[in-house]
């Protein structure tokens, strides 16, 4: 079991020591927006995180309560990861980081579209984003 050291009572402190590192943010980012589950297609994600990295940082925010883990009744010798209620919770920030990156980053990978609709209704699309991943874990 993955027993985490907190430094302080500090909010903040305590979001960091779930997320203080880039890989445990870019797992989040692929099970909330890319359709993610599968150990294989997080290592294939093309931000080239090392096995052992991914390993650690799944028991982590799995021990966290971030997400959950399943056999996948298709193939009984993989694992299924999803976002669980707490993580879904993540959304809000995740898209707050979305746009203040396409904000400050000229080279933003964001999609424009995507962008346009948070501008226009963000209480929409976090209510669609997190229906979906709501139905995700009660599959």
């Amino acid at each position: 079991m993955i027993k985490l050291k907190r430094r302080s009572d500090c909010p903040v402190s305590f979001a960091l020591d779930i997320f203080g590192d880039k890989w445990t943010f870019l797992i989040v980012r692929d099970l909330m927006f890319k359709g993610k589950h599968y150990y294989g297609e997080f290592l294939n994600g093309g931000e080239k995180i090392a096995t052992n990295i991914l390993a650690d940082k799944l028991a982590m925010l799995e021990h966290s309560g971030v997400i959950v883990k399943s056999v996948d009744p298709n193939h009984a010798s993989k694992i299924i990861y999803k976002l669980s209620k707490k993580g879904i919770d993540l959304l809000p920030l995740m898209v707050e980081i979305i746009m203040w990156s396409a904000k400050h980053d000229i080279h933003t990978a964001a999609e424009i579209k995507f962008i346009k609709r948070v501008k226009k209704d963000r209480e929409g699309i976090l209510k669609e984003i997190s229906g979906k991943l709501k139905a995700e874990l009660k599959e």
